[in-house]
């Protein structure tokens, strides 16, 4: 045997060695690192000449020098690591949902088309092929990209873990998904959507879809904890997972799992919100509110009709016997909304869609649209762009404020201005707002901008009131005042009660010539002229040479403001006759 004589003496230990064999071949060994046992990993080269077997050695040091020698130990095969990958490393620390999608990927279309494989042999050009041959095959090209998303997360660990040193799914090219723009459902199918709802089971559940955006995982698993009527919030903290069943009569019955007379779920019926986003506080229309209200007293009387059938879980939506609504049966629901309310065919996940274009047109802020659709800070402007579609709408819109800008048309002139039919916005966008003499008070509805002026003419028959129609995006962002609140109901409106005397400096009554007491109706907006006090009353030195003394009372209750006018004038006369006592002069 001929020893490398490159080097005199001995060889360092872990050196790499060349030498010519028995057999007449060269061989080399490099040292790569350690094994599991501790014992050092050398790795054997064997070629016809002795420059070839340098150049091999030598490469192979380049590797071990940049980490990126591959780890010594179990010979993978696609299949092997796959099924390995799946179920020890990835279902312990995915959820649910997630696990379900990469056993599909891998036991359906992975190991099939490419368990044969030697893993360190895989080729990008391998994964291409394999692409093409589902699609080929039949397969859309959403379920080759979730493959190829599967197989590229499930290679990144074996590069981790040093049982590739690259991820051939890094560098080939995945199936090109062509993403479908959604058509969000228009005011008027939404409003045919919610008419239709509301003669079935469960009501509220359709509109917290199309109205808030919920999607279907956190809408079923909803509790009645979650909802706080106090506040008008709802509080989305937990999602529904599918259940997953297993035969509970020992597979006698030949059915499916979820089949089975005595089928059991064997998953958790809900799972924790996925982020911090995810986990969030959403303020809710009065009307969705008291909808809600409605519910929960139907759900009451259901409980009762089912005697000891029910199961109390606290769900907000629930089966007939108070079980959690199951999501299979809930996207049934929602395709036989759409039929008998003759709108067109869609997905479910397209009331979310259509209420973050609702967001858009309402002009409602990016931090809050990312409050109220759960979206994380550092993602949210890609899911706008997903979620929020330019209607024709929201193009007129900007096409109009182009136009103000560049040729001066008038963009804040009410409708007055408008020509006879013309409308500015689309009705369910308008803001009714009464004009009642230099105020203006907005509101949602138009019969209570109507009931509001009437009574103000009633009340002030001399001044001018009328209703004037805002664009809601121009009232919230050039109301009067910066205001940008929207009342949707009718205001408070009191009697007040006055009273008001003056008193000279001795403590005698001055005659004013003006009533001593009075009334007039008020407003809660009013808030100069009204309190929502039985009576308060003040005295107060009036400016001037006079030094006189005026007592003012005021309140709903007439019998208490004029008890608090006779002990108001008391204090008033007694300020006048001793200003000292009260700190109005130096001489006390």
């Amino acid at each position: 045997m001929t020893r490398d004589a490159t080097a005199k003496g001995r060889q360092p230990n872990g050196a790499s060695s060349i030498f010519r064999g028995k057999d007449g071949r060269w061989h080399g060994y490099v040292t790569v690192g350690t094994k599991d046992d501790g014992t050092s990993d050398r790795r054997h080269i064997s070629r016809k000449t002795r420059p070839d077997v340098t150049k091999a050695v030598r490469e192979l040091e380049r590797q071990r020098d940049k980490g990126a020698v591959r780890k010594a130990g179990q010979n993978w095969t696609v299949e092997t690591w796959l099924v390995h990958w799946v179920e020890n490393i990835a279902a312990p620390n995915v959820s649910e949902n997630t696990i379900d999608g990469y056993r599909v990927a891998v036991y359906h279309h992975l190991i099939p088309g490419l368990g044969a494989h030697r893993l360190e042999k895989l080729e990008p050009e391998h994964l291409e092929r394999f692409y093409k041959k589902m699609q080929d095959n039949g397969s859309a090209a959403g379920t080759a990209h979730q493959s190829h998303r599967t197989v590229r997360t499930a290679l990144n660990e074996a590069v981790r873990r040093v049982h590739l040193t690259v991820n051939p799914a890094t560098i080939a090219k995945g199936p090109r998904v062509e993403e479908e723009e959604v058509e969000p459902y228009s005011v008027e199918e939404v409003q045919r959507l919610l008419a239709e709802a509301n003669k079935h089971r469960n009501t509220a559940r359709w509109v917290i879809a199309l109205a808030l955006g919920l999607r279907q995982g956190e809408v079923l698993g909803l509790q009645w904890s979650d909802v706080d009527f106090e506040l008008d919030v709802i509080r989305v903290r937990r999602g529904r997972l599918r259940p997953r069943y297993q035969h509970g009569c020992g597979d006698r019955c030949g059915r499916k799992p979820g089949f089975c007379p005595q089928k059991i779920n064997t998953r958790r019926e809900t799972k924790s919100v996925k982020s911090r986003a995810g986990q969030r506080p959403i303020g809710v229309p009065g009307e969705l509110m008291e909808l809600l209200r409605q519910h929960k007293g139907e759900q009451d009387r259901e409980r009762k009709r089912a005697r000891d059938l029910w199961t109390e879980k606290g769900y907000v939506f629930t089966s007939p016997t108070g079980e959690p609504l199951n999501p299979n049966t809930d996207f049934h629901k929602w395709k036989d909304l759409l039929k008998a309310a003759e709108v067109r065919d869609g997905r479910l996940h397209d009331a979310r869609h259509t209420a973050a274009t609702v967001l858009l047109i309402l002009g409602v802020s990016d931090a809050v649209v990312d409050g109220i659709m759960g979206w994380e800070p550092g993602k949210s402007a890609r899911m706008r762009r997903r979620y929020q579609h330019l209607t024709s709408r929201v193009l007129k819109d900007t096409a109009d404020k182009i136009g103000g800008l560049l040729w001066g048309t008038d963009q804040t002139t009410g409708s007055a201005a408008l020509g006879a039919g013309q409308r500015p916005v689309p009705a369910e966008l308008v803001v009714h707002v009464a004009r009642l003499g230099d105020r203006r008070v907005p509101f949602l509805h138009r019969e209570h901008a109507d009931e509001v002026v009437a009574r103000w003419s009633e009340d002030w028959p001399d001044r001018t009131a009328g209703i004037e129609e805002w664009d809601r995006w121009r009232w919230e962002h050039q109301g009067p005042g910066g205001a940008s609140a929207i009342r949707d109901r009718v205001p408070e409106r009191a009697v007040v009660f006055h009273a008001r005397a003056i008193f000279l400096p001795g403590g005698e009554r001055a005659a004013t010539g003006l009533p001593a007491q009075w009334s007039v109706p008020a407003w809660e907006f009013e808030v100069n002229a009204y309190t929502d006090r039985l009576s308060a009353w003040r005295t107060a030195r009036c400016p001037g040479p006079g030094q006189e003394v005026e007592a003012q009372v005021r309140g709903t209750g007439k019998a208490a403001v004029e008890g608090a006018f006779a002990e108001a004038c008391a204090q008033a006369a007694d300020r006048a006759r001793y200003p000292g006592k009260y700190g109005d002069t130096d001489e006390w």
